[in-house]
């Protein structure tokens, strides 16, 4: 009986560690929108310097959807924060608030003391642009405003700061 149980609980621990390396391989892929120009970021300023404009400065970035009521995106807010202080990501992060209450936005941004480029996308015309199906969701834009990659789910610092370094390379 105990064999057993040691040969089950063993499978079950393979399938977990396959299925968690299967997701991590799909974490970092193509959007469908991928190789077309980024939508234009929303206007409406909330926090942090003003959101530069994509493929302008000859640098790629990360646009990084969020919601002040998204839990996952609380979860992902310390990597994203360190990566825009990072000497990688240092002015190449902005985020944009979706579909979200204006007082929620800035509490969230003050509570993960965000320091890069906030914008808000009060209707959600702006995510429905980029073809966003869900939070948190980060976009790779390269230097020419192109989107390249799509990040879905809360993200590592690490696969924040790989995509970076792979939209530069291409």
């Amino acid at each position: 009986m105990r064999g057993r149980l040691q040969t089950v609980a063993f499978t079950l621990v393979a399938v977990a560690a396959i299925a968690v390396l299967a997701v991590a391989g799909l974490a970092l892929k193509h959007s469908p929108a991928a190789g077309r120009p980024a939508p234009a970021l929303p206007t409406e300023h909330l926090a942090g310097p003003p959101a530069p404009a994509l493929g302008k400065d000859g640098h790629s970035k990360i646009v990084v959807f969020w919601a002040s009521w998204c839990e996952p995106c609380a979860e992902e807010a310390p990597a994203v924060q360190r990566v825009s202080q990072s000497p990688t990501g240092r002015g190449r992060v902005i985020g944009v608030d979706w579909n979200d209450a204006l007082s929620g936005a800035r509490a969230f941004i003050r509570r993960h003391s965000w320091t890069f480029p906030n914008v808000r996308d009060a209707e959600g015309t702006v995510g429905s642009a980029y073809r966003l199906i869900g939070l948190p969701t980060t976009f790779v834009v390269d230097s020419h405003g192109r989107i390249r990659a799509m990040l879905s789910g809360p993200q590592t610092e690490a696969s924040l700061v790989k995509a970076l370094r792979a939209s530069t390379a291409s």
